[in-house]
């Protein structure tokens, strides 16, 4: 299931895509606009800040901004900051790959199997689209 913090950085995302400038828009107008609380929205932006998708401005003017134009911006990157690891089960992660405690043998199990295909199938929908591609934005 996705959660808020993913699915709140997605809709601020989409919304600072949607601008007709390239000025930095401010987390109130974002919350507001998006409805969503203020405090865990900047947690967020901070986030995607640290990560390099967002740059921001202090000051009056100031407010976050796209680093990239959208079309440049994968769903990959942005999932893995949000949510972390986009596989179900660690034995099957590119990034964060881990061997299970209760598997002796992943070559013969089926969750195994059945979580690579999983992971697969979401790699290639998030690697296929950019926020360009949900937000609308022609570019």
């Amino acid at each position: 299931m996705l959660s808020k913090k993913t699915k709140y950085g997605l809709k601020a995302l989409t919304y600072i895509a949607r601008r007709a400038t390239n000025e930095p828009v401010r987390v109130i107008e974002i919350a507001e606009n998006q409805q969503i609380p203020q405090k865990f929205l900047e947690s967020i932006l901070l986030t995607l800040r640290k990560s390099g998708i967002l740059g921001s401005k202090k000051g009056k003017h100031g407010g976050y901004y796209l680093r990239n134009q959208p079309a440049q911006i994968k769903m990959t990157d942005v999932m893995r900051v949000l949510e972390g690891p986009i596989a179900m089960v660690p034995c099957v992660s590119l990034n964060y790959y881990e061997k299970c405690d209760d598997c002796p043998d992943e070559d013969l199990c089926s969750v195994n199997k059945l979580m690579l295909e999983v992971r697969d199938s979401t790699l290639k929908v998030f690697r296929n689209n950019t926020l360009a591609d949900f937000s609308g934005v022609n570019e």
